[in-house]
């Protein structure tokens, strides 16, 4: 079984923020405190370190004390790309990877996907959670990851590649789902605009 201190968990706020007005989403307050600030609060207790991945506004992420890793290139390639660069600079066998706009996602996130990769012997886990309607869908944002697939993440992005689901299906991924008595319907709800921050804040004290 992985244990939490074979994991770094890594914070992913290095988007563009299109849909957020241009705004740095990681940034954006939730219940008075950066969304981003949030989830490494949340990530913290399951992992054995913990950093950011951003490309914006490096001193104030670096003011909170924990590593700042941006992309490896300019042009904002997606989650994959922060990715890349958390497979690049973390010490340990694995990474745990969640997005900054999902103030919500489970307190026992690393252990089940830890124990979904060891039961599949798999270098990849990543989520799945039902939908409003019940279906279960794939979340492959928040995914663990092994310092193996680095080399194919890499070649994948050099070929154009920017979705995460189908290049984690060709290294034989692992999913773990989150549909179990007690699991939250809310646990991977995420925050894409302005008006969808203000509803969930207003909604979710």
């Amino acid at each position: 079984m992985i244990a939490p201190h074979e994991i770094t968990g890594l914070v992913l706020a290095g988007g563009r923020g299109t849909r957020m007005d241009g705004a740095d989403k990681g940034l954006e307050s939730w219940h008075g405190q950066p969304l981003a600030r949030h989830a490494l609060d949340r990530l913290r207790p399951q992992v054995g370190g913990v950093a950011i991945s951003a490309n914006r506004h490096l001193p104030t992420y670096a003011a909170w004390g924990v590593p700042i890793w941006s992309d490896a290139g300019a042009d904002y390639a997606g989650p994959l790309a922060g990715m890349l660069a958390g497979l690049a600079h973390s010490v340990t066998a694995w990474l745990l990877t969640v997005p900054c706009d999902a103030p919500f996602f489970p307190a026992d996130l690393a252990q089940r996907l830890a124990e979904a990769a060891t039961h599949a012997q798999s270098p990849i886990a990543f989520a799945r959670a039902p939908d409003e309607t019940g279906v279960l869908r794939p979340q492959p944002v928040f995914c663990l990851l092994h310092q193996s697939t680095a080399p194919s993440l890499r070649e994948y992005l050099r070929n154009g590649g920017r979705k995460i689901r189908p290049w984690a299906e060709q290294q034989g991924c692992a999913t773990a789902r989150f549909d179990r008595a007690g699991d939250s319907p809310q646990a991977f709800a995420n925050i894409n605009t302005p008006q969808e921050l203000q509803a969930l804040q207003a909604a979710i004290p």
